[in-house]
This record gives structure tokens, C-alpha cells and sequence, in this order.
């Protein structure tokens, strides 16, 4: 009959680093920017300088929070403060600059690999403001279809956060700016609410049209056919979604 010895195993004798000892760009990256409002706030801005409320509408950022976060952008010096009339407003620095590529880089991992994980809650998105819907279509661009076109969309938007926008796509990039457009290509017309649907892909562009809920004047160039937009769940998916809705009830 034999016995079983128990053996742990060896040690390793070699001293564990500390974290600050290792020379690791990533881990140094990740502590130069901080949580993950630092990043968020930097997109924002990118986009223009904007006030304290217009950061807090973007964002939903408790004001305490913000207070503390704008603060230590600017003690890194990645934003600064300007005067515009009677307003104090904060805008990004060349050295903030720096970290656009990695805050499109980002964007774009999302809507290549994670967008689709989001199905489940969907119809949320119907409710975000169509402001920021329209800020984030640079960085939802499909590059592939966009590379040659030139094309300018005007958005007319009624309702609560309606407003008129002007989207202009050219050699791959695209541009995103309020106010009415000089000469549009396409000219988009609906209700705030119906417009962020169809941009995301949740409701159908030409059911839309045919429904009498959106309008759309011009040419033949279409924004579905330009930007990516939220999966639309297939029998299965929609079933793991409720499973898993159940699931998270349950716990």
C-alpha cells in the first residue's frame, strides 16, 4: 500500500518588485492619467471649450467630482481656463492634445469589440441627449466607406435638446459643428428622439421615412451607410440578454 506525501511547492526566491520599481508604459500610463474621468473629460473637450454645466451635461459627473477632476487636469496642465464674455470656460492644452489618439483609439475598441455587448440595453440609448450622439460620430466612422467621400449632412432636431447640426465627412475624417450648414448634400428632419434611434441603428432609417417620423431631403448618401451603429439582436442574443437580465434580478 502506498502513501501520498503532500509537497508544496518550492519557493520562488527571487524578491517580488514592487509596482513603482517595474518599467511597465502601460502602468505608468494608467497612473499619469488616473481614473477614468480623465480620458472622458479630455473627449469632451477635444471637441471645443465648454463650461462647468456643459461638462456636467455631457458627463452626468456629480459636481464635487468634477470640481476635483478639472482641477487636476489643470495642475498636469492638459486643460486650462479662458474667458469668453462673462463665462469661464475650460479648454484642452497642446500637452492635453497629446492624448487625442489615445482617446479615439479607445472609442473605436469600443464600437470594433465591445458596442455589440450593450444589446441588452439598447433602448436606453434612445434617451441619450442627440448632442451626444452627434459629438461621438467622428470616432463612429466606418474609415473603409468614408476614405473618399465628400459629403456634408445638415440635422434638424425638435424636442427637448433638438438644435441643427452640421456633419461634414471628407477623406476619412468627419467634422462635427452646430449651426446650419451652406450648402447640405442631405438634410436630416425629425423629433430629437427618433433622430438618436436612427443614428444608432435601433430604428430603421427608410421605416422611419416611410412612418412619417423622420424626413430626409438631397442626394442619396446616407448616414447608416457611413458610421457603425449598435447590432441588432438576433432570436439568440436576445434570448442570453433576458437570460441574463433574469439572472442579475435573481442575485
Amino acid at each position: 500500500m502506498s502513501s501520498k506525501v503532500a509537497t508544496t511547492p518550492p519557493r520562488d526566491s527571487r524578491k517580488v518588485p514592487r509596482p513603482g520599481q517595474v518599467f511597465d508604459p502601460v502602468a505608468r500610463a494608467l497612473d499619469r492619467i488616473g481614473d477614468r474621468w480623465t480620458l472622458v473629460l479630455i473627449f469632451h473637450l477635444l471637441g471645443g471649450p465648454k463650461g462647468f454645466q456643459d461638462l456636467r451635461q455631457r458627463t452626468g459627473i456629480a459636481p464635487r467630482v468634477l470640481s476635483a477632476r478639472l482641477r487636476q487636469l489643470a495642475e498636469r496642465e492638459w486643460i486650462t481656463t479662458i474667458e469668453e464674455g462673462t463665462r469661464s470656460l475650460y479648454a484642452v492644452t497642446e500637452r492635453g492634445r497629446t492624448l487625442e489618439p489615445l482617446v479615439a483609439a479607445i472609442a473605436r475598441w469600443w464600437v470594433d469589440h465591445a458596442m455589440e455587448e450593450h444589446i441588452a440595453d439598447f433602448g436606453a440609448f434612445t434617451e441619450t441627449s442627440a448632442q451626444s450622439i452627434l459629438e461621438s460620430l467622428p470616432f463612429l466612422l466606418r474609415g473603409d466607406v468614408a476614405r473618399d467621400a465628400v459629403v456634408t449632412f445638415e440635422i434638424r432636431l425638435s424636442g427637448p435638446g433638438g438644435g441643427v447640426w452640421t456633419l461634414r465627412i471628407r477623406d476619412g475624417a468627419c467634422t462635427v459643428t452646430r449651426g446650419f450648414a451652406e450648402t447640405a448634400d442631405v438634410r436630416y428632419t425629425a423629433e430629437t428622439r427618433v433622430w438618436c434611434g436612427v443614428a444608432l441603428g435601433i430604428l430603421d432609417a427608410r421605416d422611419a421615412v416611410k412612418r412619417g417620423l423622420l424626413i430626409k431631403d438631397g442626394g442619396r448618401d446616407a448616414l447608416d451607410q457611413y458610421f457603425h451603429q449598435i447590432p441588432r439582436p438576433t432570436a439568440s442574443s436576445s434570448e442570453r440578454s433576458g437570460s441574463a437580465r433574469k439572472s442579475r434580478r435573481s442575485k
